[in-house]
């Protein structure tokens, strides 16, 4: 990956913060995705959002129907070392629309 150049220009880190509290006795846990930059990093991350969220899935003839455009933050190349892998994806599928079987839409 020594050619490799990241969208990602300044600094950007992404990870996974496991909490665990004691609640009337019952452990509760869960989990919370942080998100942490720069202006410059939070700035380079708001435009690849952008730049898929405005993209024509239609028009990428190397993408086949039923599948969404995604790309991958990797640690160490745009992300911090110490951040996660992560995955930025549409959730509408090239040529139908559809989501994910798993979606499950939040409560308005």
């Amino acid at each position: 990956m020594e050619d490799y150049k990241s969208k990602i220009t300044g600094h950007l880190e992404i990870f996974v913060h496991e909490k665990e509290e004691n609640e009337d006795n019952k452990i509760v846990k869960w989990r919370d995705i942080l998100i942490h930059g720069d202006p410059e990093g939070l700035k380079s991350l708001a435009k690849i959002l952008l730049e898929i969220a405005d993209l024509n899935q239609d028009n990428i003839l190397e993408l086949p129907i039923g599948e969404r455009e995604h790309i991958h933050l990797q640690p160490k190349y745009d992300l911090s070392a110490s951040s996660e892998e992560v995955i930025i994806g549409r959730l509408d599928a090239k040529g139908t629309g559809k989501f994910y079987e798993r979606f499950i839409a939040r409560n308005k």
